[in-house]
Parts: C-alpha cells; structure tokens; sequence
C-alpha cells in the first residue's frame, strides 16, 4: 500500500520543472507519475502550483555541541535546517568538545545528538597535526571526510595543518578533504574597529587564492580528493578551473552570504556579517554567479557557524573581536532562490545546487533527488510568496542574522522526511554513514 502521494504542477524531478505525482512507501519513493495519475494512497496531497523540490543537503554546517551548545545545538540546529527545507545535514567536527578527530569523540558527539534531531545527520572528521594515525578509524567508523585548516580556526583545540601536513593526512586515507583555505602568511592582524572595510583588509583575496593554490598541489602531489570550502575569493576560480582541466580530483563550494551580501553595503559596527574568509565586494560575487552556472562551483551550502550574541560584540561593533560566522541554515534556500530568480535561474538550478550536488559530494545517492529508491525526503515551497525575515521566528539557537529585516522571495509550506512531515515534536532524524563503513 502507497503511505503518501504529494502531486505538484511543478515538481523539479530530473533536473527540470514538470507536472508530477510522487508515490511514497516505507519511507521511499517508490513511483513517480503524471500529476494526473489516479493514484490509491492512505494520504494524497495536492500542492497545485506550489513546488515540488527533494530535500536539501548541507554538508557544511557548525552544530558545536557538546561542548559549546550555548552557541548552537542538535535540537535547534535540525530544527531550522528542517524549517529552511533541509532535510540531511553533515556536521563540522570543530567548535564541539571534544573535537571530531578520532572515533571516540564521533561516539560522544552521536550521544550528544541522540534523540534530537530533526533531520538526518552525517558527521565530518577532522585533521589536526599530530592524528593522521587516527583518520583511516575515524574513516572506517563512517564520516564522510575530513576537514582541515591552512590558517588558524579561531579555537585552539583544532590547529591547522601546514602543507606537508596535509599531504601526509591525504596519502594517510583515501577519503574526501574539506579544506578552509586561508593562508596564514597572507593574513594582517585585523585593528580594533566598527568599519567592515578594515576587517575585510585584514583578510585579502591573496589569503584564499595562495591556500587554494596549496590545496591544489597537494592533490596533484598525493592524488587525495580535495574540495575547497566556503569559496569567497573569485580570484582563485581559474586555478580549480585549471586543477579540473588537468584532471584533479578538486571540487569548490560557495555560500549564501558570499553570493548576496556587498561588502559596500555592510554597516558600521554590524558584526553580524562577519565570517571568514569574508564577504567581498558585488563584482565579486558576479564572478561566482558565472562560476555557479558553469559548474566550476559545485554546490551552495550555508557554512551554518552561529555563535552567542554577546560573542558577536554586538555592544562594541568591534569587528576585530567578533566571533567569525553567519547562522543560515533555515535561510538558505530563500536567500539564493531570491538572487537566483532575478539573475535568470531556474528551480531546478537551485536544487541542483543546494540538494543533488552536495548529496553527490558526500555520496548519498539517495538524498537530494525525486527519483524511485531515493529517500522521500521532499519540500512543498511557494517560490513567489515574500516574507520579511524576523529574527524572532528562526529556530537556530541565538537570533542572530545579516538578513534581519530583508525581504525574500520563497517560503518552505511542510518538509517531509522519509514521507513524514517534520515538526517541533518528536525528533525522527537518523544519524547518516558513509557507505561502506
């Protein structure tokens, strides 16, 4: 017996905008018809012209408990990915104490999740000096990669790897980099100051381009998998696009906040804008648009890295001592299909950005896709209903925002997952491996 058929005149199935119903059984989808299939199921919904989308997948995303929970937690953390439309995220191994670099802290960072989340939850490893001998157990023990630093992380139980560093961590495991690329020696001590434009001199794009170029060799020297985080530098784009061209195996992600933000427009003393490497200027983010469409970029995810307000410095605007990081979990989607629409793209390139491709990268085949076998795990989304985003109703942790009172195009209606729609109740999100492990 069919448990759910959710019929939409705008599914976005295959990469296209189409007419579909989606039959759902055992938490699978196990058939996907014409919209005007008749259809025998225990529950039937009709979305008319309300979007179809599979859910998204963010494998980039700070959850930081246990350990530092009053900065954002499992429970608030799925809750908003849920609320945003995102029905699988996989979790940074820093910020959390302890820190994921061997399997014992990815056992304690399960128990800390256990029984609250929200949406399905895959883990990343971390590699830090000195554990290279603990990555090919952490491996085996199901994340889906490995992260690591070029610069300083910003907490001093996760220190960055140098480049030979990060060669010895790639021939240790066959397994995906995730990589922060920053280089150290680029950087500038950032002065005490509420003007963004010292911040943002701080942390050049020579900083982002010379990390990337590191990233690159290593690849080329070790044959390791490496994707490059957060990408805000679009200087760098032509050294992935020359790694890809040589046959790499290099992939690139970019944000939300580095596609939609400007620099030039960012206030005095705003600190909520701050993250690293950090938002630039609109030319800039131009250049990843073009990236995007191209598809040297791979994929949109939120780098979700919340922090208390009171770590923002909010009362001094100082953007020196601020906590680095933007919270968008539950805005994503909203955020990039509002720029997206305007610049000519279509649904089905914002699900292959923000679902299918990251699902790809971490291989979860069954995730980020309407198709027969995959998980029904699906969004109902009004692309063209506005909302004013009111911090007050975010579910992450600390109500702290850059896109406080801007105005969106796109609401997620209901979020299914596994065919059953996700609530504030009874958490039935399962922890997420990789294959094989």
């Amino acid at each position: 017996m069919v448990d759910l058929v959710v019929r939409s005149r705008r599914a976005v199935v295959g990469g296209t905008e189409q007419p579909a119903a989606v039959s759902v059984a055992g938490g699978r989808i196990v058939a996907v018809d014409d919209y005007a299939a008749v259809l025998e199921a225990a529950e039937n919904v009709d979305l008319g012209d309300l979007a179809l989308l599979p859910g998204l997948v963010d494998t980039h995303v700070h959850v930081n408990e246990p350990g530092r929970t009053e900065w954002e937690g499992f429970a608030t953390a799925t809750r908003a990915a849920a609320a945003g439309g995102v029905t699988a995220i996989v979790d940074m191994p820093l910020n959390s104490l302890p820190p994921t670099v061997d399997a014992d802290a990815l056992a304690v960072k399960q128990d800390a999740a256990r029984g609250q989340i929200h949406v399905d939850v895959g883990f990343w490893g971390g590699a830090i000096p000195g554990n290279t001998g603990a990555l090919p157990a952490l491996h085996a023990a199901g994340v889906y990669g490995f992260k690591a630093f070029l610069a300083d992380s910003g907490v001093p139980e996760f220190p960055p790897l140098t480049p030979d560093q990060l060669g010895e961590a790639l021939r240790a495991v066959d397994a995906q980099f995730v990589v922060h690329a920053e280089d150290p020696d680029h950087l500038h001590a950032a002065v005490s100051s509420s003007a963004y434009a010292d911040f943002l001199a701080s942390r050049p794009p020579d900083a982002e381009h010379a990390a990337v170029a590191t990233a690159i060799e290593a690849a080329r020297v070790t044959g390791g998998r490496v994707h490059i985080l957060h990408l805000s530098a679009a200087s760098a784009l032509p050294l992935i696009a020359q790694a890809k061209a040589d046959g790499l195996r290099v992939t690139a992600e970019t944000c939300p906040h580095y596609l939609t933000l400007d620099a030039a427009e960012i206030p005095a003393g705003a600190t909520e804008f701050k993250c690293c490497p950090p938002i630039r200027d609109a030319a800039n983010a131009d250049r990843l648009w073009a990236a995007l469409a191209d598809g040297l970029i791979t994929c949109v995810v939120s780098d979700h890295s919340p922090c208390t307000p009171e770590l923002k410095r909010q009362d001094t605007g100082d953007f020196a001592a601020a906590w680095g990081g933007i919270a968008s979990v539950q805005l994503g989607l909203p955020v990039v299909w509002t720029a997206a629409r305007a610049r000519g793209h279509s649904l089905a390139d914002v699900v292959s950005w923000m679902a299918r491709r990251p699902a790809d990268l971490v291989g979860l085949t069954g995730k980020g896709r309407i198709t027969v076998g995959a998980d029904a795990d699906l969004v109902a989304f009004d692309p063209a209903a506005d909302f004013t985003v009111d911090p007050v109703r975010l579910h992450h942790r600390n109500p702290v925002t850059p896109y406080a009172g801007k105005v969106l195009t796109g609401v997620v209606r209901t979020t299914w997952l596994r065919g059953r729609t996700v609530t504030g109740d009874a958490p039935r999100g399962v922890f997420l491996t990789r294959e094989g492990s």
